[in-house]
């Protein structure tokens, strides 16, 4: 399943333009620790946060995640937004809380980490 998959089913927002949601997503990874995801997430991961600074498109990175999704109907900081742009990676959200968010992930069949 991709990003796009997802964000269709699951009425997710695009934050960044420009970044392709073709990607394939593996698994799915929920924190709001960056210790903790930089920790225990792995690659092609969807990870659901609450966390909107810039320092979440630096994990991602590190991490190589699929993307990010802002759970909550929280909005992405602007700089947060122009880093996930010059880094591609896709930031997106949902109105959703995180275990609700993550029960639909599981029951469209992505696996947690």
């Amino acid at each position: 399943m991709t990003l796009n998959d997802l964000a269709t089913r699951l009425e997710l927002k695009a934050f960044t333009t420009g970044v392709r949601l073709d990607r394939p997503v593996a698994g799915g990874y929920a924190s709001d620790l960056l210790s903790d995801v930089i920790g225990r997430a792995r690659k092609d991961d969807l990870w659901l946060t609450m966390q909107v600074h810039p320092n979440i498109v630096a994990v991602a990175v590190l991490k190589d995640l699929a993307g990010i999704v802002l759970v909550n109907g929280r909005e992405p900081a602007p700089e947060t937004v122009e880093q996930a742009a010059k880094e591609g990676v896709a930031v997106l959200g949902s109105r959703l809380g995180t275990f609700e968010l993550a029960g639909r992930l599981h029951g469209l069949g992505v696996k947690g980490s």
